[in-house]
């Protein structure tokens, strides 16, 4: 209202529905105002503003079991992964006594102690003059056996320990380290570890039918960047970088390859991002195709003129994007996976399909100040949270006629009017997302939710919190690696220790497959 003295001509009516306008827009100010305050406190290194509670929309729409017994989850018999060691304990019988055979109790225990070794390698000059010296076993490495190796690395990456404590650690136990020598066994030499990881990315990115990808902050050199995970039911995937874009997204998907791409995946991409029709001609006309790394590819945009271009939207910028995505193409990366994401708009990238429990969150999350406006967001949840149950059946049967059905229901859900501005706003937010909401009608096997990718990032988070950041970039790596490496060992049901006994070489360890190899095992249809 322009005139404050209009006020007095207002009915009650009208008086409450102005007030409840204000209201709104005073709850927007403060998002604002919380949304500025959370960037400067990141700026300054300060903690942010505690994340609300999630609202249970998955656990809430799981059919319980009614059956208490059968719910209930026993231990379960205990079955050591060692091999059992048998020894005969003499009880003091009295004379006359008879022998009934034996009890069996099962005990395990862990032998903890140090072990110095000198190595007294042979010498021997050949008559050529050349001098032979015997090799040492497989796994010693900086004068540190490949057991010590093992221990160092599960404790750090898996156990989350921080190097002063895990020095304090093995030097309470009697190993004479310091701590520059810890340092170097968990970043020296790992050039193995570093090229399976990359390996699985790869092999996950071929096979996988689809994939969950979400990002969490990090902190390298000093500075604020972002880690990126990327994986699904069979592998997990981190990098760290100092950006959060769609380039930056499409760069990791390349997984390791530098090159740029134009091929047809390329020029359907800058179409439908509206790229200019004369620049994409340029670029479909050419003859290079390929360029091997991004300084071909910026030269080769200058000697088309590309580069001088100042338009909205920036071609140099949607060009570079769907030539990396041509790249991940002709890689044969995610050609047919569906990427599941929470809305972020750098995931938007080929087959997209959005989170439910964060499409949910914003009408959990909403201010609310009457109580017809909470009756109104309680009815919308409980309808959301009965859809998403019902999505959760369909993708056990899907069929055409319910198909058909879910459209219709969920048009009838994010069309309708119920008098809360923004929680009507918000509806139509969500319904023009309809495509990517309703991509499970299409492919049944995806998740609806990117809850796998949010456990997958706490083991970061909890490096974060614990270690803060990292100094070097082979630093930076060598944490995203063997984090990445931990993650993919669990989901495929293989002991992270075994694994490390099999890649060190420890004596009488079997030895494990290569992770790439199991994974696309497991990504084959049956």
């Amino acid at each position: 209202m322009s005139d404050p003295r209009e006020i007095s001509g207002l009915s009650n009516a009208e008086l409450q529905q102005l007030v409840l306008n204000l209201l709104a827009e005073i709850a927007e100010l403060k998002g604002i105002v919380a949304a500025q305050r959370d960037e400067i406190a990141r700026l300054k290194g300060l903690k942010g503003r505690p994340d609300i509670k999630p609202s249970g929309m998955e656990q809430g729409t799981t059919a319980k079991v009614r059956d208490k017994r059968a719910s209930r989850r026993g231990r379960g018999k205990l079955t050591p992964r060692v091999t059992i060691e048998e020894q005969i304990l003499p009880a003091a019988a009295p004379h006359g006594s008879r022998f009934k055979g034996y009890q069996d109790f099962v005990a395990q225990e862990l032998v903890l102690r140090v072990r110095a070794i000198r190595y007294r390698r042979e010498r021997w000059v050949t008559p050529d003059g050349c001098t032979v010296v015997a090799a040492l076993p497989p796994g010693v490495c900086s004068h540190f056996g490949s057991e010590l190796r093992r221990f160092v690395l599960m404790q750090y990456h898996q156990g989350q320990v921080t190097v002063p404590r895990l020095v304090a650690l093995l030097r309470a136990i009697g190993v004479s380290i310091s701590q520059r020598q810890v340092m170097r066994l968990l970043i020296d030499g790992q050039d193995q570890f570093l090229g399976e990881a990359r390996a699985v990315l790869r092999a996950g990115l071929e096979t996988a039918c689809w994939i969950t990808v979400d990002d969490t902050g990090a902190r390298h050199q000093a500075r604020n960047g972002f880690c990126t995970q990327i994986g699904n039911d069979h592998f997990a995937w981190f990098g760290t970088t100092y950006s959060k874009s769609r380039l930056n997204f499409l760069a990791l998907l390349r997984a390791g390859h530098a090159d740029y791409v134009v091929n047809d995946a390329a020029l359907t991409y800058m179409r439908k991002r509206a790229l200019a029709g004369p620049v994409m001609a340029r670029l479909a006309e050419h003859q290079d195709k390929q360029f091997a790394d991004a300084a071909d590819w910026q030269a080769h945009l200058e000697r088309l003129g590309i580069a001088q271009l100042r338009v909205t939207p920036d071609p140099m910028q949607i060009a570079t994007e769907g030539a990396l995505w041509g790249s991940v193409q002709s890689h044969g990366f995610v050609r047919d996976a569906v990427i599941v994401s929470d809305d972020a708009g750098q995931f938007a990238v080929g087959r997209h399909a959005l989170c439910w429990v964060h499409a949910e969150r914003l009408v959990h999350k909403l201010d609310t100040f009457t109580d017809a406006q909470r009756r109104a967001q309680e009815r919308v949840r409980s309808l959301i949270w009965q859809f998403y149950a019902d999505l959760k059946v369909y993708r056990t049967n899907p069929t055409l006629r319910r198909r058909s059905q879910l459209r219709a229901r969920f048009d009838r859900i994010f069309c309708r009017r119920t008098g809360f501005v923004r929680l009507d706003r918000l509806l139509t937010r969500l319904h023009a997302n309809k495509t990517e909401l309703l991509t499970v009608l299409d492919h049944p096997n995806i998740p609806l939710h990117t809850n796998t990718s949010e456990n997958d990032l706490r083991c970061q988070v909890t490096k974060r919190k614990i270690s803060g950041g990292t100094r070097s970039d082979i630093g930076r790596d060598c944490r995203d690696a063997f984090l990445g490496l931990a993650k993919t060992c669990a989901k495929l049901r293989i002991a992270f220790w075994d694994y490390l006994g099999s890649r060190l070489a420890v004596p009488g360890y079997a030895d494990v497959p290569p992770l790439p190899d199991l994974i696309r095992c497991r990504g084959q249809p049956a």
